[in-house]
């Protein structure tokens, strides 16, 4: 029964995140009380616990991370400079006359804020609060109005640059040396976040298309639920305006990314041109006031924090769960598994998209991933196709009724009127895209790993 203790562990911490408790001391709280406990029964050597230093030293020492609060800059920078609004009202103009355009206007808007952003509440509340009463106000159904937001929302996961890919990159990055080394290999291949980027573009890219798609192929079956929108001015002051407002964050976002694929800067030299960027975009429009400075530096700081805390707490559970031989029950458990490495994966996925209803990506990826990604890449799975694999699943993940994040924050900000049946029905279709993407990544894997062989 002692050789359980670790899966108990895991237990009691999803049972305290349920209770409402903070994350990083559900983590650290749970795992010191379990060493004390076994130090005490004699099942636990403290002496594990004499690392410790050494991680939090090698987290504050990690260069790659320094892209968190930099992305999230960037990101809150261009959202409190309402250049989304601005935005969508364009491209309401560009495609209001067309079936679906006011739809298909929200799916590349809610992309291009997701690709600045990157943080799927953000994403969710904001295009809810532009797009949806203009959308009920154009007659389009609730259900595929709230489906499409919400949808369109959760592309913060998967479209770079991502802070969930970031995170993502930097702790597949650590398991894959582990498993290298644990098979013998001392000259260890080595995986980055660049990797990560550029594997989900293809995917991210297709799954934008996929929605798209969807919504022109509804909007022409069923025109009812998806009308076409009345457009007043001038075209010509629709394309001036068009221009106006799409030119900067594309500009903002290519130049992110392209100098992350031409290599001529890290990705934390890539965020630190993006914050810089967004920031002189945000004085560009005269929206830098010293007010808004100081909330978006607020803001920065909150969520950089978080997800340092959580790191210091997940750091601190690993350490134990290690201590306690969790390490060597997962391994035992996964060789166990009918079916192989297909048969583990599919586990890890199932059970990574049952977690994403009570735990916010972050605690996923800095709790699970480190447990299951050393077993599965040992395995021979491609780290950059698990990581858009991950990713695409938790967005999944978000997405579903009746617990998904991204429903909660759409509520949230929805009129009354909006009925939750209709969020719920609304999403169904775009979760059976997303998985029918998944599908198509587990059958051709060279959708997520083509690209970055070719680009590194």
């Amino acid at each position: 029964m002692v050789e359980y203790i670790p899966v108990l562990m895991f237990a009691v911490v999803c049972l305290m995140l349920m209770a409402g408790y903070p994350v990083a001391f559900s983590l650290a709280g749970t795992a010191l009380i379990f060493a004390m406990v076994g130090t005490a029964t004699d099942h636990f050597d403290m002496s594990f616990l004499h690392a410790l230093p050494n991680r939090l030293y090698g987290t504050i020492d990690n260069t790659t991370l320094i892209a968190v609060p930099l992305f999230v800059l960037m990101g809150v920078m261009l959202e409190k400079s309402r250049l989304a609004e601005d935005l969508l009202d364009s491209m309401a103009l560009l495609f209001g006359k067309f079936k679906g355009g006011l739809g298909i206007s929200v799916v590349v808007v809610g992309m291009l804020l997701a690709a600045s952003t990157g943080i799927v509440g953000a994403t969710v509340v904001a295009m809810g609060l532009m797009s949806l009463p203009t959308m009920l106000k154009r007659g389009y159904h609730p259900a595929l109005a709230t489906g499409s937001i919400c949808a369109t929302g959760t592309l913060g996961q998967i479209i770079p640059p991502s802070i969930a890919l970031v995170l993502l990159g930097d702790i597949l990055s650590s398991a894959y040396q582990q498993a290298q080394l644990g098979m013998g290999i001392f000259n260890p291949k080595t995986i980055s976040i660049g990797d990560l980027f550029v594997g989900a573009i293809v995917p991210g890219l297709l799954l934008v298309t996929l929605y798209i798609l969807y919504l022109i192929v509804i909007s022409r079956l069923k025109p009812e639920l998806a009308p076409v929108a009345e457009v007043d001015g001038e075209s010509s002051l629709s394309a001036a305006r068009l221009l106006r407002s799409l030119l900067p964050p594309v500009v903002l976002i290519v130049a992110v990314l392209g100098s992350i694929l031409s290599g001529a800067a890290t990705p934390t030299e890539a965020a630190g041109v993006g914050a810089m960027g967004a920031t002189l975009l945000a004085l560009g429009r005269r929206q830098l006031t010293i007010k808004r400075l100081r909330d978006v530096t607020q803001s920065t700081t909150e969520v950089t924090a978080m997800v340092f805390l959580i790191l210091i707490g997940a750091a601190i559970f690993s350490l134990i769960f290690r201590g306690f031989g969790g390490e060597e029950l997962m391994e035992d458990l996964f060789t166990r598994i009918p079916g192989g490495v297909v048969g583990a994966t599919l586990v890890v996925m199932v059970v990574i998209f049952l977690l994403g209803f009570i735990l916010d990506f972050i605690e996923i990826t800095f709790v699970v991933v480190p447990i299951v990604g050393p077993i599965l890449l040992a395995m021979g799975l491609d780290p950059v196709w698990l990581g858009i694999m991950i990713a695409i699943n938790l967005q999944t993940s978000f997405l579903t009724p009746p617990f998904g994040f991204a429903l909660f924050y759409l509520r949230g900000v929805a009129p009354p009127s909006v009925a939750t049946r209709d969020i719920y029905r609304g999403v169904v279709p775009f979760i059976i895209i997303q998985l029918l993407l998944m599908l198509m990544l587990a059958i051709w894997p060279a959708l997520a790993t083509w690209l970055p062989s070719i680009v590194f």
